[in-house]
């Protein structure tokens, strides 16, 4: 068949045959990956001595111990979590910081009221976040534990099944079709029994090296760990286990990444801002009231600085944002919870935030893009034989018992398609009989039959097998062999097939067959739906370049596809390398490390990346992601490392996976608007109203404020919320910034409220104190409508239940005001139901002018930001490469939707 033979298995990294090679590789000089992979081939010299059991009888019990201890057993070491200490990490970060201080001084001036209500705060958003990373590490130990793994072994002279974790080494362990091998193996080349062997072993190393064919094992070769037999039966000695095989030396690359997520950077950075100007002006008015208690009585006692302290307390509980926390884990948990009912789980809450800012998805092709299994594309036809023609013929000198991948390609496409294959396991054919059949064998290369036709009965041959073979019996063929070679450079293998016509001596060419890894019939619509929400996708192989790029282009991507070695090319800065990552829409010949390296370099230019993948290969990589999303069917490590699991096979979870994430946030950075307006106004009004005028709310409306509003705004985690089209980020300059304007707008309408009602209208006291709680209660409140949008808020209605909360809390907060309910001792005054709903009807004036200028500002900011002489954000991507990426990507999708190439695996 003019096969190239591949050394085994020095050539990890490399497109693999399950035998030989149809066609020449494009590069044939070992690589680095190959290099740097060698070692795996290789068994320590001190191992030599625990290799020599006897086949057929195994260890005995005593050495299996005596071996289990010096090695340990055969599984990856998880470093389990202290539950007591990830329950008290709940209670960390700036915020909850400041209300456990807050809880102190609370329980020293003995406010129970205040204390029982930050407590209760505390203690339900560390409830909720633990509760929700808990059942999603049960759902994914319930996926491992259905996937529990046993061997056939040799112990004590007897043939017994035992758990892959009891493996040691120096077991002899008994490999046979169907068999995920349970460690690193030598295979000794003898049969179950200890017969002789007529085939080799071919295994499934796609777990491990992406590629998409099974790869020919020879005795004396080594099996790994987590690869599937696909044929042929042997004895093998275990030579490595546990954190000592191929995969545990890969998924110990895990351990290299550290980095806290982006969220809960954004929570500190949020929560510090309101701490430090809460404190600061809080500490201002404490020292106020001290000096000014100091020139009444000329004197303080530590009574008086008791009172002063509750009442700043009081205050601060009021402004900072204590229910921050709360909201978020209960919008993100309900986002984990619409995303589990789509087979999609999430093991890590706040990857449900992190997810909408994915702008890149870089996902792993064998088993994830394609179907990890090889198929007919289109054949090239000589003279005038038609598509059914060569189908017939192929399946005619195909062989029956065997699960070789090409022989089951040619028997699965010739029974569905062919009209004359009968497709219920008998192997015959209509109208024909097979009098005698030849196998392939790697002498002559091809596969050769003798036929009868039934309804002439004229007796034919049919050969397939390597072109060259079969070029030679039809005495060559100059149009074929440049197929071939068209074929070859784009990474497809040909299969030739030939018969004989006017008798049994002369050979004529019926055509060529293609063999490729299709995709999955939903991978290009998924992308295209993927390229729709702003995100591009880079196709990540251990392949060759040339196949990368055919199943690349059958996905409607661009064809730019980067080798492995171009990642580690010296001569090039990391910037150039990064700008050509950016360009690039995939990369070939990858290792774990070029995979890391991958998401680094991307990650470090600002991007925001997912990763996508199911081998253990993989694992490095999705734990470096900003998201680690674990297909179907994915290894433990894979899942380990993982932040995302998805149930069903594809990648179309993704899409449901981006939408409600995108929800989310948008809940999310609604709610953070509103809190940092709102609790810049409520200090900025308090500071200089008590500076100015000395003058102070009742403490029991400070309390209904912080109560009543934050509680409502809990309803945020169901709220109607646009779908963005582009990733979403945080933009925390335009954030504080939005927020002091929106914040200064309503403070100068709280003055103008209570000059107007003092001085004006002459309001006593006690009304005085109603009238600017339910306008502090209702005007910032109403703004939240407002900044749950980037636009004017009636292009994107709330929800029904959305908006009844929040008027419903400000329908309990003018009931309170109209009648005064805590009476004159507080200072406080019924104001009737004239003032009451004009004060409603003023706040919700209020908020239109807001909603306006939320609108201008941000439109201001946009123009500022499109200048090039303004400020950039450091974050934003600004390269050429960057810029370039989007219009290519949506090119190629359009060119795959054009021709409705979805569920087709015709040539590109």
């Amino acid at each position: 068949m003019g096969y190239r033979k591949v050394s085994e298995p020095e050539d990890i990294g490399l497109y693999r045959t399950y035998r030989e090679e149809a066609v020449p590789l494009t590069n044939s000089t070992p690589s680095t990956t190959e290099k740097e992979h060698a070692f795996t081939d290789s068994v320590p010299v001190h191992l030599e001595p625990y290799l020599q059991t006897k086949p057929t009888f195994g260890l005995t019990d005593e050495q299996v111990l005596e071996r289990r201890s010096r090695f340990g057993r055969n599984e990856l070491m998880e470093k389990k979590r202290n539950k007591l200490l990830h329950f008290l990490s709940f209670f960390t970060g700036a915020i909850s910081y400041l209300m456990e201080i807050s809880l102190i001084l609370t329980a020293l001036t003995k406010d129970w009221l205040d204390f029982g209500i930050i407590l209760g705060m505390l203690i339900i958003n560390a409830v909720i976040g633990y509760v929700e990373e808990n059942r999603a590490e049960s759902a994914i130990a319930s996926l491992k534990d259905s996937l529990a793994l046993h061997c056939r072994c040799w112990r004590n002279g007897q043939l017994v099944e035992v758990a892959s974790g009891d493996i040691v080494v120096g077991d002899i362990v008994v490999l046979r079709l169907g068999d995920i091998v349970p460690a690193d193996a030598k295979l000794l080349g003898i049969g179950a029994s200890g017969e002789a062997i007529e085939t080799d072993l071919q295994v499934d190393q796609s777990s491990l090296t992406g590629e998409s064919l099974p790869s020919k094992k020879k005795p004396g070769s080594l099996v790994y760990s987590s690869c599937v037999v696909k044929q042929g039966q042997q004895q093998a000695v275990v030579v490595r286990t546990g954190p000592d095989t191929f995969i545990g030396k890969t998924a110990s690359l895990i351990t290299v990444t550290t980095d806290s997520g982006r969220f809960q950077k954004v929570i500190n950075y949020i929560g510090n801002f309101l701490i430090i100007i809460s404190i600061l002006l809080v500490l201002v008015l404490f020292v106020y009231d001290l000096v000014e208690q100091k020139n009444k009585s000329g004197t303080i006692t530590g009574d008086q600085v008791l009172a002063i302290l509750n009442e700043m307390v009081v205050l601060t509980i009021a402004a900072i944002p204590v229910g921050l926390p709360t909201v978020m884990s209960v919008t993100m948990a309900i986002g984990a919870k619409q995303l589990a009912k789509r087979q999609v789980i999430v093991k890590r809450l706040t990857a449900v935030e992190e997810f909408a800012s994915v702008s890149i998805l870089c996902s792993d092709k064998t088993g994830t893009l394609t179907k990890n299994e090889l198929t007919f594309d289109e054949p090239h036809l000589s003279k005038t034989y038609e598509k059914n023609d060569i189908l017939l013929y192929s399946y005619l000198a195909s062989e029956v018992a065997t699960d070789d991948p090409i022989e089951f390609a040619v028997r699965t496409a010739a029974e569905s398609q062919h009209p004359q294959v009968m497709n219920d396991g008998s192997h015959t054919v209509q109208g024909y009989k097979l009098i005698s059949f030849k196998p392939f064998n790697p002498v002559d290369k091809t596969a050769q039959a003798t036929v009868q036709d039934l309804s002439t009965l004229t007796t034919f041959r049919v050969a397939k097998g390597a072109p060259p073979a079969i070029f030679e019996l039809v005495g060559g063929d100059a149009e074929a062999e440049a197929m071939v070679d068209s074929f070859a450079s784009r990474g497809l293998r040909s299969l030739a097939v030939a018969r004989t016509v006017d008798g049994m001596d002369r050979w004529e060419l019926v055509g060529l067959l293609t063999l490729i890894d299709p995709p999955r019939h939903d991978s290009a619509e998924t992308l295209a739906e993927c390229q729709q929400f702003g995100i591009s996708v880079k196709m990540i192989t251990g392949d060759q370049r040339v196949i990368a790029k055919e199943v690349a282009g059958r996905l409607g991507m661009g064809q730019n596809i980067m080798d492995a070695d171009e990642l580690a090319d010296t001569s090039k800065s990391d910037q150039e390398i990064a700008d050509m990552c950016l360009y690039s829409d995939g990369f070939a010949r990858v290792i774990p490390e070029h995979k890391y390296r991958v998401v680094e370099l991307l990650q470090e230019r600002g991007y925001f990346v997912a990763m996508t993948g199911d081998g253990v290969n993989d694992a490095p990589a999705l734990k470096k992601a900003n998201v680690g999303i674990a297909v179907a069917g994915a290894t433990d490590a894979a899942r380990s490392a993982s932040d995302i699991v998805l149930l069903e096979p594809g990648l179309s979870a993704i899409i449901d996976g981006i939408k409600i994430s995108r929800i989310i946030f948008q809940r999310l950075q609604s709610y953070a608007l509103y809190r940092i307006t709102s609790t810049i106004h409520f200090l900025l009004f308090f500071f200089v109203i008590t500076l100015a005028e000395d003058w102070k709310m009742p403490p029991v409306f400070l309390i209904l404020i912080s109560l009543l509003n934050d509680a409502a705004t809990l309803i945020m985690a169901v709220d109607n919320v646009s779908i963005s089209p582009s990733p979403n980020m945080w933009r925390l300059r335009l954030l504080i910034v939005l927020s002091f304007v929106l914040a200064v707008a309503l403070s100068l309408f709280s003055f103008a409220h209570f000059y107007i009602f003092r001085d004006v209208l002459h309001a006593t006291p006690g009304e005085l104190s109603t009238i600017m709680y339910l306008h502090i209660s209702s005007a910032p409140h109403f703004v939240i409508f407002s900044t749950r949008t980037n636009t004017f808020w009636w292009k994107s209605l709330p929800s029904i239940v959305f908006t009844v909360i929040v008027l419903g809390t400000q329908v309990i907060a003018l009931v309170l005001s109209v009648y005064g309910v805590f009476g004159e001792d507080q200072n406080i005054a019924g104001i009737g139901w004239v003032r009451g709903v004009i004060i409603i009807a003023i706040s919700l004036g209020i908020f239109l002018i807001i909603d306006m200028l939320k609108v201008l500002t941000i439109f201001i900011w946009d123009k500022l930001e499109r200048n090039p002489s303004s400020f950039v954000s450091k974050k934003a991507p600004t390269s050429k490469a960057a810029a370039f990426i989007q219009q290519r990507s949506r090119m190629g999708y359009d060119r795959a939707m054009r021709r409705e190439s979805t569920s087709s695996v015709k040539s590109y």
